[in-house]
């Protein structure tokens, strides 16, 4: 038997270690699919957040459902279990005699650690492991260096390099339905768990939400279908991306592309198919700008590993960070002394989503003006985000407050970006209203 072991990549269509699965080059043998509900990941980290809140879990719980409806028309059952997976992947080896697990690779801290103490187990001694480079626009073995350790500082720098070629390859198609049989495989499908049982509280909808969306493929599809094709608000995204309150001011497929619902390669050619049947213009390309930001913070990771969540930074630059408690709760609960970082901080509490404009506001005043421990404000924003995803998050989180890939050492002025982005009130007064 085969088990494909889903990670960021919650999706059957261009996802490699599942056509590698089903690829009859690695025999005939069934197909099960499994996630793992980590509890590392569901834990409360060093600054007493719990590391996935309710936004992003709800969110993941709709992307499996999708999925799980998904490897259902492929005869494919998922499993779901809770537990790490050096306990749960060596039962179902033990009581299913699975002999190949395909998988996304990861190389953050965290997953690292997980695969090595799989790794660990006696169970998978005879177990081949398959992982690949999934989640990339241009896959590793295709960027246009020697090695990663090449990557340019400075995003500008590989921007330029990698759009000479952009060597990014065909998505690949959803696999083949197998026979009938192998839905019943291990059992068959499980169940999801609720909120409830992963400890945490349904969230309530806010009517205020630019982001009202749910999570899975089927979701994010119809987003791309909206947002390209029956508004072509994609003609207009340089020009409104930076708006604050609606749902058509920006693409809004970061959340989709966070999980792995939607993988970068499709939104790019969907847009290279847009560009070629209706327009081609300064703000299409900007999208593809956006997506490539996207790769070079997993770039960034992938070539300086844990000084992600190192205080200093990639950079190594000292600054004197504090952390104060009463600081650190008066941000998050939006009592601060500017109203425009108060409303962003207010919509995040309340939706789990806030602007890409807000997030840098928020965390150069956060980091930069009262010079507090970065990686708080880091760590909040992995709780609540429905869009975090780990290379982003602390990239960013990193480049706005003078320790990542930012050649300037730059301070927001946060009063004069209200009036610039904000010049009405109208998103002040719409979260500060009660």
């Amino acid at each position: 038997m085969k088990l494909v072991w889903f990670l960021n990549n919650l999706r059957s269509h261009d996802n490699r270690p599942l056509n590698r699965a089903c690829d009859p080059e690695h025999g005939n043998e069934p197909v099960v699919a499994l996630y793992c509900f980590d509890p590392q990941f569901f834990n409360s980290d060093e600054f007493g957040f719990p590391r996935t809140e309710k936004f992003r879990a709800q969110f993941l719980l709709q992307s499996l459902e999708d999925l799980q409806q998904q490897l259902s028309d492929l005869n494919i059952p998922l499993l779901i279990r809770l537990g790490t997976p050096a306990q749960i992947i060596p039962e179902l080896v033990a009581e299913h005699g699975i002999t190949e697990l395909f998988l996304q690779y990861e190389w953050t801290r965290d997953e690292r650690t997980a695969l090595a103490s799989l790794r660990a187990a006696p169970a998978m001694d005879a177990v081949h492991i398959h992982m690949d480079y999934d989640q990339f626009l241009i896959h590793p073995d295709d960027l246009p260096f020697a090695e990663v350790a090449e990557l340019p500082e400075v995003f500008t720098q590989f921007r330029k390099v990698v759009e000479r070629q952009l060597p990014i390859r065909t998505p690949l198609p959803t696999p083949t339905p197998r026979s009938g049989r192998n839905l019943t495989a291990a059992g068959g499908s499980s169940p999801l768990p609720t909120l409830e049982e992963l400890g945490l509280e349904q969230p309530v909808a806010d009517p205020r939400s630019a982001f009202p969306f749910t999570g899975g493929s089927a979701a994010g599809k119809q987003r791309i279908e909206e947002y390209f094709w029956r508004s072509e608000n994609i003609t207009r995204y340089k020009q409104t991306r930076n708006g604050l309150i609606g749902t058509e001011y920006s693409s809004k497929l970061s959340a989709w592309l966070a999980n792995g619902s939607l993988s970068p390669r499709e939104v790019h050619a969907e847009l290279k198919r847009f560009e070629r049947e209706v327009q081609a213009n300064e703000d299409t390309y900007w999208l593809q700008f956006e997506l490539l930001w996207r790769d070079y913070f997993k770039y960034i990771s992938l070539k300086h590993g844990d000084r992600l969540f190192v205080l200093s930074g990639i950079r190594a630059r000292d600054y004197t960070w504090q952390l104060d408690e009463k600081k650190l709760v008066a941000w998050i609960e939006g009592r601060t002394p500017y109203d425009f970082v108060n409303a962003n901080m207010r919509e995040f509490a309340t939706t789990g989503w806030m602007s890409n404009r807000g997030r840098q506001n928020v965390a150069s005043y956060w980091a930069k003006e009262l010079q507090q421990d970065w990686r708080a404000g880091a760590a909040w924003f992995e709780s609540q985000l429905i869009d975090y995803d780990v290379h982003s998050n602390y990239g960013n989180w990193m480049y706005n407050s003078g320790v990542g890939n930012d050649s300037r050492d730059r301070r927001f002025n946060i009063e004069r970006q209200a009036e610039n982005y904000d010049p009405d009130r109208a998103y002040r007064n719409l979260w500060l209203s009660n």
